[in-house]
């Protein structure tokens, strides 16, 4: 029996707001959530905005969520198509609105301007998602908003961000996969390439937004003067849909990324899906082993390309034996193997697990479903269960109220206050902030390479017995390979690099001292690894009681797949979003590592809350298991489920909310063109263009649901106009009457577009291997500048000395036993050294 979600009144009783502000409510006194008394309005619709203030009602924010007289059109979707959403709250719009509060305006309307304005002056963040200006053509731009409040910050979210010849560009979540290089390179060779399905675009950008907008109210609690961060989701996807490929394209020019599929990945078994996930050479070799053909594991066959080329006879001898086993019988033999597998979930399948339940991962929400609980934990501090949903409107006539009677005493500030000087210099709000980095990979080193951003010291700890395995994945054949891999500089710039052997005690005792020192320490191995060499929670706490300690285990502290290891892709596969990603007669097919910049933005989040509390509590355990942010990012396959009981399926590159939707071949073989249109206007602007006017004139095709009907004859139109241009002249043409459009770029030129040669998102820095690098930024400016790095990514130990003798206090002679010990060092152990050590 599946429960219709139901939105309720306003979502709790409301306190006496304060004389001089009109917001609804006032600080609750005996909240413990970390962010009560944050008051944030609301402007943004969809998933990106909502989500990003979903994370700030989790932790105790009071959001009031501005609504257009029809409402947030996310009220109405829902894949139930014979059970509309009852009072205008689908499972979706119900998991993202929880506990805020609704209000009606119009904001075309000057009164409801006003009133609005009225609200924005109580408020420390104001959110919006409107075209670039738009904001500041309505009276609500920073200045503005200021003149009443200096301490007020706005954040605003667009396609592409400020100050570029793209910041009005047409587009949407699918059309900017095209742009970003993310769906070129899914598929195979040849054959129609795939977008990376369950609007994982806009979840991306509203977890990147939430932690630069926290650290601002961070900063403004000192500064007293709020900022102007502004988000480009078409940054927060290349920093997510594709690995980094414009370094790559600088360390190996003129190479194009081919289409491919990761070899092993999603496989067939006797009763289902089974995915693997092998990154390293040994987990790739155990596979080979684990079917029954070790001859698959010539060292050729560690590149990704090698196994591409080989792909029918791979597939042959992995389906033999992965066919004849369930998932179940081959999950038992990987996981003991230590090789990242799981079953491949979906929104009905991941409610059953036992591992999810037994760590009761998902919670009710009041309008009648499951979902997701926030994907992180901290120690002592509470987080805000889900709340009742507000019906569109319900706290209108309240806030009306209260803005009219607190208008009446308000006294305006005055510009010229001290806290209203123009900001210099770089951004730090860590300023001071140190950070032991044990973390590897991606996931957990671009949380630390973000909170460096912000000003904090990061020091990354590895072994030249064990370096970060991230360093050997950039699959060129190099001198000193490990210091060319694009993930690897990518996410450890600014950051300092010592090496310290674990295995030695020596090592050991140098690590404590880092510990000691330091206020986050941040790790992302599976449990058992930290614990064995003495530093977990309760070590770490014991020793230095206001350390905050962020772990990030694939699955998490406790649970029966506690021990399990797992990369990112693992994650895809087991909480859903390979599910939905993928041709609906075919397989499921990963996204290809979002969960990992997905998952750190949520830790970045976590680390400034803690760090508010501290003052407060002291240090505390930071859990955040990253299968639990992809069931974040997965939850609207979970909730509709839960709420309606349908099952959301692949369905290639078309949707349930856009219509047309999908990618053209153009008139260069195997280019394409991705086409998407959100509403009536578009159509008739797409149908302009393409010369239908045979379906411009049918009425069936006027809605919705008619043209998704009709795709197929749709789909016929558009691929003929395609087919006579060249991809980028297809995509003008389309761009030119407002329809969003974008050629399928290969990834290596996403460093070359014309937006970045004015909006500087690449910081150019000279890496003493590499040679000159295209770091790029986090995606978001704040008044106008982006958050510069201090230094390019360290080689392997490039700052023992530095660290040992300055933080630590070791001479000379003790840092020449440490190297003759192999303790530290700037040369894996086992290569041959071929030139002088670097640095």
């Amino acid at each position: 029996m599946y429960r219709q979600p139901k939105c309720g009144g306003s979502s709790r009783a409301i306190a006496p707001s304060s004389t001089t502000s009109p917001f609804l409510r006032s600080a609750d006194p005996m909240s413990t959530y970390p962010l009560n008394g944050v008051r944030i309005v609301d402007l943004s619709t969809g998933i990106a905005g909502p989500y990003c203030t979903k994370l700030f009602v989790d932790a105790g924010a009071e959001v009031l969520k501005i609504e257009p007289p029809g409402g947030d059109p996310t009220r109405a979707r829902t894949a139930a198509l014979d059970a509309p959403p009852v009072d205008g709250c689908g499972p979706l719009f119900a998991f993202l609105n929880a506990s805020k509060r609704s209000v009606i305006a119009d904001l075309a309307d000057a009164d409801d301007l006003a009133f609005v304005r009225s609200l924005c002056t109580g408020a420390d963040l104001v959110i919006e998602d409107f075209a670039p200006g738009t904001i500041e053509q309505l009276g609500l731009g920073l200045a503005d908003l200021h003149e009443q409040n200096p301490a007020t910050s706005l954040l605003s979210i667009s396609h592409f961000g400020r100050g570029g010849p793209w910041s009005n560009r047409p587009a949407n979540e699918f059309t900017l996969q095209a742009q970003v290089g993310g769906i070129d390179y899914r598929g195979l060779p040849g054959l129609e390439p795939l977008a990376a399905g369950g609007s994982l675009g806009d979840f991306t950008v509203g977890a990147f937004a939430a932690p630069a907008a926290l650290a601002a109210l961070h900063l403004t609690r000192h500064s007293g003067r709020g900022v102007h961060i502004d988000v480009s989701q078409f940054e927060a996807m290349m920093l997510s849909f594709q690995v980094f490929r414009q370094i790559f394209a600088a360390f190996d020019p003129g190479k194009p990324l081919g289409r491919s599929m990761e070899i092993p990945s999603i496989e067939p078994a006797a009763d289902g899906y089974v995915g693997f996930c092998t990154i390293t050479s040994q987990q790739y070799t155990d596979f080979c082993h684990l079917i029954g053909a070790p001859e698959l594991a010539a060292p050729h066959m560690m590149f990704a390309e090698a196994r591409m080329a080989a792909r029918e006879e791979l597939w042959q001898k992995i389906r033999a034996f992965t066919e004849q086993h369930s998932v179940d019988e081959i999950v038992g033999l990987a996981a003991a193997m230590r090789i990242p597998v799981s079953p491949v979930g979906d929104g009905r399948a991941v409610l059953a697990v036992d591992h999810f339940v037994e760590r009761g991962v998902f919670i009710d929400n009041p309008a009648g479903f499951l979902q997701p609980r926030p994907p992180y934990q901290l120690s002592g501090i509470e987080l805000r269960p889900p709340g009742i949903t507000p019906r569109l409107g319900a706290d209108t006539e309240r806030a009306r109220l209260e803005a009219a009677s607190s208008s009446k005493g308000r006294t305006r500030v005055s510009p010229a206050s001290d806290h209203t000087a123009p900001r210099t210099g770089r951004w730090l709000p860590l300023a001071g902030i140190k950070i032991a980095d044990f973390s590897a990979f991606w996931a957990g080193p671009i949380v630390t390479e973000m909170l460096g951003a912000l000003g904090a010291d990061v020091i990354k700890i590895e072994s030249i017995q064990r370096p970060d395995g991230m360093r050997f994945s950039s699959g060129m054949s190099k001198p000193q390979v490990w210091e060319w891999s694009p993930v690897s500089q990518s996410v450890n710039v600014g950051k300092r690099d010592v090496t310290l052997d674990l295995g030695q005690e020596a090592g050991r005792a140098l690590a404590q001292q880092l510990v000691n020192w330091a206020d986050i320490v941040v790790e992302n191995f599976s449990p058992r690894v930290m614990e064995q060499f003495g530093f977990g929670w309760e070590q770490i706490h014991a020793v230095n009681p206001r350390a905050i300690m962020l772990r990030m285990p694939a699955f998490g502290l406790d649970g029966p797949w506690r021990d399990r290891t797992g990369f990112a892709m693992t994650i895809e596969q087991a909480s859903g979003l390979a599910w939905v990603t993928g041709h609906a007669d075919g397989p499921p097919m990963v996204p290809r590592g979002v969960c990992d910049p997905f998952g750190g933005m949520h830790a970045v989040f976590a680390v400034l809350l803690a760090l508010r509390e501290r003052e407060r509590q002291g240090g505390c355990l930071i859990e955040l298991p990253l299968i639990e942010v992809g069931l974040n990012a997965a939850a609207e396959q979970i909730v509709e489920w839960s709420a309606n009981g349908v099952l959301l399926e692949r369905i290639g590159n078309r949707s349930r909310t856009c219509a047309p939707q999908g990618v053209y071949e153009s008139s260069t073989t195997d280019k394409w063109v991705a086409v998407s249109v959100e509403n009536q206007q578009q159509w008739t602007a797409l149908c302009t263009v393409i010369g239908a006017t045979d379906l411009a004139g049918d009425p069936a095709l006027a809605e919705l649901d008619g043209r998704r009907s009709d795709h197929e004859r749709i789909d016929a139109a558009i691929g003929e106009f395609v087919a006579r241009h060249n991809p980028e002249l297809a995509a003008e043409l389309l761009l030119a009457a407002g329809v969003p459009a974008a050629p399928c770029i290969n990834a290596i030129h996403t460093a070359t577009s014309i937006h970045h040669d004015v909006r500087p998102f690449h910081q150019w820095m000279e890496h003493p291997v590499a040679g000159w690098v295209p770091y790029p930024s986090f995606p978001f400016t704040v008044d106008g500048t982006f958050s510069a790095f201090g230094r390019p990514a360290p080689t392997l130990g490039q700052h023992n000395h530095e660290v040992l003798a300055e933080i630590l206090g070791l001479d000379d002679s003790q840092i020449e036993s440490l190297v003759e010990a192999k303790v530290i060092g700037d040369w894996p152990v086992w290569v041959e050294r071929v030139s002088a050590p670097q640095g």
